[in-house]
């Protein structure tokens, strides 16, 4: 999402403001105390600690949760910021010899903030990354190094209202494929219900969600005009040449769609994991599907979440390193790292946390297999996702304006790559 959800000034903004909104509604155990060498040679330490929350406030179950990390004898202090803003202001930071020992970044943002010199490797950091899945993991290693390490991920799925596909008789088990999904959103239409809603918005959010179409269709990021990129393209701009989704989507960001999804009058909503919780609170019950990819199977999905990295330092870099650490690793290590992602409202980036998850809180069940087979946005391309990004917010704004005329949807995604 930000989609990042954005943007941009760099890939992946909206998202994050997005992801973070499933709530948690099972009690979990405390944060221990941070563990690992910190503030050498002094007593007593600030600790500076940046994230893309402004939502989760002093006082709130996040804000404790870090403050509670404070190796013994120091002190946190939380600023918050949009990601785009807190990206621009680690920029100056680190440029004035100001960074905060911690930062958080959306995971598209790596790339950038490794080729722009603000983040330094785990390993200058001591920051432990052992036991984080390969594919969670990949948008922070640039050229091989590892950078920070990820508190979980978020996955999109394919939310379905039980009681229209029922009535349409939809078997929710069938939609395996593009053409078994199509089908199954002309029933409920047909029935008198209405279609899938979605976001489609301008900037990285709408292309997060656009993504398992692209991947699902086999297409690749180096070329976004290609066959299988245009066939994704015509698949959503034919959703609203036939009235299945909303023209609104054009503009929905994923709170909007959701939204829209809530009012029961659609048979489905592709969405993030951060809407479980709110889903099994809804008037009406809801099930959730894996995404399906247009030949069969489950479509590969954006990772989604946040990067816990440490700033390059001009001065006393070691001190600023080991409080990084510490308090890094009270986030994302043993029991806390349960709670922080439930917090957060991700799953673990570690399958023994996951698991411990799942086991807690049944409602993570159904996304376990998109979170474990997902992919990073920047893993291939590194810091060019960037443009490749905004290629393709191009392409999709051209594609849901056609409503389905297929010259049109063609030239979208030629243009917006330069053909």
């Amino acid at each position: 999402m930000t989609k990042s959800p954005g943007r941009r000034v760099s890939a992946g903004v909206a998202l994050a403001a997005c992801m973070a909104l499933a709530a948690c509604t099972t009690p979990q155990p405390a944060a221990p105390s941070a563990s690992g060498e910190a503030t050498k040679g002094t007593t007593t330490a600030d600790i500076k600690f940046w994230d893309p929350y402004p939502q989760r406030t002093d006082g709130s179950d996040w804000d404790k949760l870090v403050k509670a990390c404070a190796p013994q004898g120091s002190t946190i202090t939380r600023t918050s910021a949009p990601q785009s803003d807190l990206f621009n202001q680690l920029t100056t930071a680190v440029k004035e010899g100001n960074a905060p020992d911690i930062v958080v970044l959306d995971n598209p943002m790596m790339p950038e903030a490794v080729s722009s010199g603000l983040v330094a490797t785990a390993k200058q950091a001591n920051i432990d990354t052992t036991g984080v899945d390969a594919n969670l993991m990949g948008p922070g290693i640039v050229n091989g190094e590892a950078y920070g390490v990820p508190f979980g991920s978020n996955a999109l799925g394919l939310y379905y209202n039980e009681d229209l596909l029922k009535k349409a008789g939809v078997d929710p088990a069938s939609i395996t494929s593009w053409d078994a999904l199509n089908a199954a959103i002309g029933k409920v239409a047909a029935s008198g219900g209405k279609g899938i809603t979605f976001s489609g918005v301008t900037g990285e959010e709408g292309v997060f969600q656009f993504l398992p179409w692209f991947w699902g269709a086999g297409a690749n990021l180096n070329d976004v005009s290609s066959d299988q990129s245009v066939s994704a393209g015509q698949l959503i701009s034919d959703w609203i040449g036939k009235g299945w989704a909303p023209k609104s989507a054009v503009t929905d960001n994923q709170s909007a769609a959701w939204d829209l999804f809530l009012t029961g009058k659609y048979g489905f909503a592709e969405n993030g994991s951060w809407f479980a919780s709110a889903a099994a609170q809804a008037k009406f019950k809801i099930g959730v599907l894996a995404i399906p990819s247009k030949a069969g199977g489950v479509a590969p999905v954006p990772t989604g979440g946040e990067f816990a990295v440490a700033p390059v330092q001009a001065k006393d870099a070691d001190n600023h390193y080991a409080n990084a650490a510490a308090v890094i690793k009270c986030l994302t290590d043993g029991d806390a790292a349960l709670k922080t992602n439930e917090t957060l409202g991700y799953l673990s980036a570690k399958p023994d946390v996951r698991a411990a998850q799942v086991k807690s809180n049944p409602v993570w069940q159904p996304w376990v297999k998109s979170v474990e087979g997902a992919q990073g946005r920047t893993t291939e391309l590194g810091a060019k996702y960037v443009e490749v990004s905004s290629q393709l917010s191009e392409a999709i704004q051209g594609a849901l304006n056609a409503a389905g005329d297929a010259t049109a949807v063609k030239s979208a995604f030629a243009t917006a790559a330069g053909k």
